[in-house]
């Protein structure tokens, strides 16, 4: 069953232009053509990464962040309590204020103790701003990299100042070493967002990233299949060229130099929107939907790219969406801010600087149940 699905996945008629077979695409005259077995490789480098990511986080990222000021914060600590963990876990991390005198009673404490134990312990789940920095910084680190590569691969390529060249010849167009590398490396990385996904910060578009990683990976592969590397690095460098700008301006906002990420920001963004919004859909989609008609028939790869890379579109829209969004904010707050990600985190942040200086009210509160709360908080922590 197995080799007959292979056989059908692999029909010529889906991959190639009509009387196109494979084996027209065998190497000849030391010309190499693209294989799908050269794809095999991306997993274990794939995994290379991830590895070489620990390095560079623990050797480069923290020193660097150290030096901006960015400093890790020991969050409060306090005495397991079965019922609460319970509650937070199962439950909700805020509880309403009747949830709040139940579980007071339940558990011989005063209310405002019983809210301070929710906060304290909210804080204990949050990522601190060093793992924000540190995985910023390998991906900014990493998409430098794949600019610079880019642009040292594509910028003596003929198809990248003629876009006929794309098809010219399609499809027996010969793989180059430096196409090779610029692919291997782009989907390995890939491959390795898509693996540290579990164990990355947590943020509002995880579904988004993952569709995201998915399509370009699926998106790579298929042009690699279907030797659309022409094409498919054009691709690749116009998102590229934009990420960097993001990655950058990100990290100088958890260092909290506000004004240099401003201006990194208003960078990415007008780079974004010029290379998602401008040169991708009336460069890149006028070149994969209506030149390749002038060189061959339509058939099934054609469309199918073509649909992977309006799905592709379609997330641009969405990651607009939020970019206009963090515009607004700017405007009326100055300050830029990553709305996809850390929004309930910086709740809790306010929450705990709150904890330094507690109000009047809460000071009082405390006073009324130091006894209770030194079952609850080790160390004298309630008091101040």
């Amino acid at each position: 069953m197995f080799q007959t699905f292979k056989e059908w996945f692999w029909l010529e008629r889906f991959w190639l232009p009509p009387t196109m077979k494979w084996s027209d695409l065998d190497d000849h005259d030391g010309y190499v053509f693209v294989k799908p077995s050269h794809l095999y490789v991306t997993i274990p480098y794939a995994f290379g990464l991830l590895i070489i990511r620990q390095i560079f986080e623990k050797f480069v990222a923290t020193p660097l962040a150290k030096s901006l000021g960015i400093k890790e914060v020991v969050h409060k600590k306090i005495m397991p309590n079965e019922v609460l963990e319970n509650f937070f876990k199962h439950s909700t991390r805020r509880p309403s204020q009747s949830d709040v005198y139940g579980l007071a009673k339940k558990c011989n404490l005063t209310e405002c103790q019983v809210e301070r134990w929710f906060r304290i312990r909210r804080t204990q789940d949050k990522t601190c701003r060093v793992k924000k920095f540190q995985e910023t910084c390998w991906r900014f680190a990493f998409y430098l990299m794949l600019t610079v590569a880019g642009i040292a691969f594509l910028y003596d390529k003929p198809w990248v100042y003629d876009l006929w060249e794309v098809w010219n010849g399609y499809p027996k167009q010969p793989l180059l070493r430096s196409q090779y590398w610029y692919y291997i490396l782009e989907m390995s990385f890939y491959w390795s967002l898509l693996f540290s996904l579990g164990f990355d910060v947590k943020r509002k578009d995880f579904l988004a990233n993952i569709i995201h990683h998915l399509a370009a990976i699926s998106l790579m592969s298929f042009s690699w299949c279907a030797n659309y590397i022409r094409s498919g690095t054009l691709v690749m460098i116009v998102h590229d060229v934009a990420d960097i700008w993001l990655e950058s301006a990100k990290m100088f906002s958890y260092a909290g130099w506000k004004q240099t990420c401003n201006i990194l920001f208003c960078i990415f963004s007008a780079t974004f929107f010029i290379t998602r919004f401008i040169i991708f859909p009336f460069w890149i989609l006028y070149c994969t939907l209506i030149l390749p008609l002038h060189y061959v028939e339509p058939f099934f790869s054609y469309a199918f790219l073509n649909l992977q890379l309006m799905i592709l579109q379609v997330l641009h829209f969405y990651w607009g969406f939020l970019i206009l969004k963090m515009f607004r904010r700017y405007i009326f707050t100055k300050n830029v801010q990553d709305v996809r990600s850390d929004d309930e985190e910086d709740k809790e942040e306010e929450e705990e600087e709150e904890e330094e200086a507690p109000k009047g009210k809460e000071i009082d509160c405390l006073k009324n149940g130091i006894g209770a709360a030194q079952n609850l908080i080790p160390n004298g922590q309630h008091g101040h």
